[in-house]
């Protein structure tokens, strides 16, 4: 009895291991996409730089080298960080500033109509 609670439970942690994984990865490649615009314009704009001075050396596969390499890059970063923060235990729950990934919005203000002053007293 005692070794199947064992194994339900481990079975339990590493889909919550696995989940929390997947949500990480999602996530970071949405704030890389979203919030990292200007890094992702930097990157292309190196590796086109890259790419033209590799074309001496290697005519053929310059491009193919320096494109899989920045999104290789890109992939790992996600992926580790994704890694970093699962292994660390920090669960997307957690952190505060995710209220979009939980579907909490961010109520700035209410609305006022204009002639609320003067119906809201007789609605009451």
């Amino acid at each position: 009895m005692e070794f199947a609670q064992k194994s339900g439970f481990e079975k339990l942690y590493s889909v919550t291991l696995v989940k929390s994984f997947l949500v990480w990865s999602f996530t970071l490649t949405v704030c890389l996409l979203v919030v990292g615009f200007p890094l992702i314009v930097l990157m292309a704009t190196v590796g086109a730089l890259a790419s033209v001075v590799l074309q001496s050396v290697l005519p053929v596969s310059a491009v193919l080298l320096v494109a899989g390499s920045l999104i290789g890059i890109n992939l790992l970063a996600i992926v580790l960080g994704a890694a970093l923060l699962t292994v660390k235990g920090i669960h997307p729950q957690d952190v505060t500033w995710l209220r979009w990934l939980h579907g909490e919005a961010i109520h700035s203000h209410t609305s006022v109509y204009a002639a609320c002053p003067l119906t809201c007293s007789l609605i009451q």
